[in-house]
Formats: structure tokens, sequence, C-alpha cells
């Protein structure tokens, strides 16, 4: 059945959550003598300082800023003048030994393991399809020789977003699923055709496909259904190589919920751009297209994501760099809490 590991809700986190941020306070209390420390350089984030002294931001962000949360500033920015405790590999393997949280194995070896970061998300179901796999792989290109397909690139970030979904407590529903390709830290990454859905082979035909993935998400829908649900589709766009895009968004013109949530995300990354690239204008847009057949045929209020053109060099950056999709996927997840908290404000009033 679909992704059995992560449709378990993180039900361990909340029977133990308050055992395990003692036992990380303690870990970051050993952490403050023990873990070395680093100066923030201009125009420092978190990503960077990481990368510059050899630490994976997609594996250590989060214990990164749970042992600076008190020096770090309004979305998690540095600020000048501090120093801050880096979570090396030894200093961090201390912390994972007492905090063992949960793992799922469809992450890969590198990243199964998933902390508890907040319990924001709780009672919330979230569907995740990455766009095409199977004998389909999308839009395709080359890259210094080697092809470069949609479906890796798309099914990667759709991973680290579930992972990011999933440590703020979410119920978590992988659409698509490659049961032997993990979130992968590398620039090219290799096509093949084994994706499934339900552990079912994806059909040849698109009409097929689109049926199968749809069928899918509704069954799951209606069978949770009074929950608090959503679903996003994430894509790689292709377009003719001069044509440099940002990240856009599409939902149904009928769907109030799937504009909140696409407008959320949308806003989080327009705040994210005017912070991180002051002297770049973003402009990705948010608009409704009920024409495509996810968006017309699905139940849960839902969010499209094209996020990039394959095809472009500048956009290629951003899909290949593999720190990029991480920020990519945090950035969505950001955008997926501000589209939740906003939900049960106005449901509150």
């Amino acid at each position: 059945m679909l992704i059995w590991n992560l449709k378990i809700k993180m039900r361990y986190f909340q029977s133990t959550f308050s055992l395990s941020v003692l036992f990380l306070l303690q870990g970051a209390i050993m952490a403050q003598e023990e873990f070395p420390k680093v100066v923030v350089q201009e125009g420092d984030g978190i990503y960077s300082l990481l990368r510059r002294h050899g630490v994976s931001p997609t594996k250590h962000y989060n214990k990164f800023v749970t042992l600076n949360t008190e020096d770090l500033g309004e979305d998690e920015s540095l600020l000048m003048g501090r120093s801050y405790i880096l979570p090396d590999t030894l200093a961090t393997k201390k912390v994972v030994e007492i905090d063992q949280g949960i793992t799922y194995p469809i992450f890969g070896d590198d990243f199964k393991k998933v902390d508890a970061v907040s319990k924001r998300l709780d009672n919330t179901v979230y569907y995740l399809i990455s766009g095409h796999g199977g004998p389909d792989p999308g839009a395709v290109e080359r890259y210094r020789g080697k092809l470069i397909s949609e479906d890796e690139y798309a099914y990667d970030v759709t991973l680290r977003l579930a992972r990011e979904l999933i440590s703020h407590g979410a119920e978590v529903n992988l659409i698509v699923e490659d049961e032997n390709d993990g979130i992968r830290d590398s620039r090219v990454l290799e096509l093949d055709t084994d994706e499934t859905v339900n552990s079912e082979a994806i059909p040849l035909s698109q009409l097929e496909r689109l049926k199968q993935r749809s069928k899918a998400v509704n069954d799951l829908y209606l069978k949770n259904s009074g929950k608090y649900q959503r679903l996003l589709v994430t894509h790689v766009d292709s377009r003719g190589e001069g044509t440099n895009i940002d990240v856009f968004f599409y939902h149904h013109e009928k769907s109030k919920n799937g504009k909140k949530l696409a407008e959320s995300i949308h806003q989080t990354f327009f705040r994210k751009y005017k912070k991180f690239q002051p002297n770049r204008l973003y402009n990705g847009t948010f608009m409704e297209r009920s024409s495509l057949y996810m968006v017309k045929n699905t139940l849960p209020a839902m969010a499209y994501i094209e996020i990039g053109n394959i095809r472009n060099r500048k956009d290629q950056r951003r899909i290949l760099d593999p720190d990029n999709r991480q920020a990519l996927a945090k950035w969505i997840s950001e955008g997926i809490l501000l589209d939740y908290e906003f939900s049960k404000t106005t449901i509150s009033k």
C-alpha cells in the first residue's frame, strides 16, 4: 500500500516529545562545550555557512537551528557579529544517539532518520506527487554530456519536502515512489524507470498515468474525511533555453483553499528573494489553471508547482545543486506552515 512508512504520523514524537526536548537541551548544553563555533561572514545564510565548513545542510540544517535558536534572527537568519555552534559529524552523532527519532527508509540511508522539530502540522494530512516517472521521464536535457530528466529532480525535491513536513508532525503520503532512489546529494541524478504508484507500475499512457495518481489521492482523501488535507504537485518546466523562469504556482479557480495555499507559498518565495537576493526581482506567479488534469480531477485543495526550466542554464543551478533543492523544499514547507496557521486562525474566528 502507499508508502506505509510515511503514513504513520509522528505518534512516537507526540508521546516522547517532552522527553526528547529535555534530551535535546542536554545535548545542546553538551554541544556548547564540545561543538566547534564559527563566525558569520557578510552575506552568510545557514546553507552557505554549513557548506563552507563542510557540513551538509540537508542533513544538519535542523540540528544547527536547534543548537543556535537563541542567536537566530527572523526567518532563521544569521546575525552579524555572532558566533554559532557548528554541528560537525562527530558532535551530531552524540545527539543522535540520545534522540533516536523515527526512520523512513524511502529517504535513503543518509536521510532516513527524521528529527521532530515541532508539532505545528499535527493532525494534518498532505499528499505529494512528483511529476512524471516510470516510462515517462518528463522534460529531458543534456548537462555536461549526461542526460538529466524532470522526474528525477521533481522526485528529489518532493522527498525533501516530505521530510520537512514530517519533521513538523504532518502525516505525509507520497503518491509516486522509488524504493531505491532516496534523497541524493549530487548534481546529476541518474535516470531510471522503476517508480511506482500504490506499488503498481506506472502506465505508459499519459491519461492512464494521471488517472492512476488522481485515484490514489482521491481514495485516501475520502478515507481521511474530516481531517485537514492538502495536495502538492511538483514539476520541472521545459521551455526554450533562453527562458529563465522563477518558481510559479497553479490552483483551481473555484478553490479558495487551493488559492490560499498557492498564495502562501508564493509569498514565502517573494519574501525569501527580497531577503537573500535583494538586487533581483522575484517574478514567480500564482494563478488558476483548472484545465490541468491533476488540478481538475483531485479532491483536496492543492497547489501545482513548477520549480524551473530544465533547459535554461540559470534555472539549472536552482535544480541541479542539491543545496538549492533543499532550499526549495524548505521554502515550500514554510509556505505550507504559513497557510495552515492562517487557516487555524480563520477557523478560530
